[in-house]
């Protein structure tokens, strides 16, 4: 069917040359975009996972194992900075994330450490060599940034990030000390590889030192503004990030591997669609621990919001991250 002519304004009943031109382009442009579209491929879905075989598997300190992966097929693996992690999946269903602490030039196998703890970290330390593993990522949220000098702050298996991030530091030049916190010496991992680093890193295991009285402890002899990297237990990074902010410091960069507290919570309520099931969330507990007693299965991992494994659907179509949500929601479960 041809379109009406288009008339000019002026009301002669003449046709508008210029309108009719970009009626012809618009009809042009229309077909050419029919037949492009019937041309185009279809999308094909993007495979994320990793398939990796463990090369190695051996202690590194009491309770803390340290795997190397490689590609099942030999392959080289994605490319990843300082204070990088990778989520692995030892067994279906369950999902970790764990820092790279090799060198990030290596493609060919990745490195990580694993401290006993909790259901993920059993499931790695039950790993033999040859055991195939899904790994995602890498990914970054402790990204490193360039700075001439640099002070670094690792408790117990908060190491593993710092670790790379040292050696980038020492090949650049730069000055930087790392402070190196642990129960005692028998548990704090890689203190053979950091012996090479002589005076720049001061080991302060608890059985020589004490438990650390405050941030300012650890931050002293810190380069002036140099920025602060830090990873541990909750505590540590409090307080040094309260003591940095009343001194001359640089920016704190921190990351932790536990669930931070909740402060200031407030009780509320969730529903499971499907179930007909109502859950009370007390003010101190998150929604995906009172939701793990009534289906054991949920996925998750960081349990800090960032890593997305625990996101459920809710009946208006919507997708929250359990571990992080606190207003009463509705889930399609």
């Amino acid at each position: 069917m041809t379109p009406p002519r288009p008339l000019r304004l002026d009301g002669s009943g003449r046709t508008d040359r210029a309108m009719a031109s970009l009626t012809g382009v618009v009809a042009l442009y229309r077909r050419l975009s029919g037949v492009s579209g019937r041309r185009r491929p279809p999308v094909v879905a993007v495979d994320r996972d990793l398939p990796l075989v463990v090369d190695d598997l051996h202690a590194q300190a009491d309770g803390v194992a340290v795997l190397r992966l490689v590609h099942e097929r030999g392959e080289p693996l994605p490319r990843w900075r300082p204070g990088a992690h990778v989520d692995l999946s030892p067994r279906p269903g369950l999902v970790r994330q764990y820092s790279l602490c090799g060198d990030p030039d290596d493609r060919s196998a990745y490195r990580v450490g694993v401290r006993l703890l909790g259901e993920g970290s059993s499931a790695m330390h039950a790993l033999k060599k040859g055991a195939r593993i899904t790994g995602r990522g890498p990914r970054n949220a402790f990204p490193f940034v360039e700075s001439p000098a640099y002070l670094f702050i690792a408790g117990g298996i908060g190491i593993t990030p710092i670790l790379p991030m040292v050696r980038q530091a020492a090949a650049s030049g730069a000055d930087w000390r790392l402070v190196y916190t642990g129960r005692d010496e028998a548990s704090m991992p890689f203190l053979e590889e950091l012996s090479e680093f002589e005076d720049r890193v001061w080991i302060r295991p608890d059985t020589d030192y004490g438990i650390p009285a405050s941030g300012a402890e650890l931050l002293e002899g810190a380069p002036k503004n140099a920025p602060i990297y830090c990873c541990g237990p909750v505590p540590m990074i409090v307080s040094v990030r309260t003591d940095a902010a009343l001194r001359d410091s640089g920016p704190v960069f921190f990351e932790r591997f536990s669930t931070p507290p909740i402060v200031g919570g407030k009780p509320f309520r969730v529903e499971l669609a499907r179930s007909g099931v109502t859950l009370d969330v007390p003010a101190d507990r998150s929604t995906l621990d009172v939701l793990r007693e009534t289906v054991p299965g949920i996925a998750y991992s960081c349990r800090q919001g960032f890593c997305g494994t625990c996101e459920l659907p809710t009946v208006t179509g919507d997708r929250v991250r359990v571990c992080v949500e606190r207003e009463p929601v509705t889930l399609d479960l």
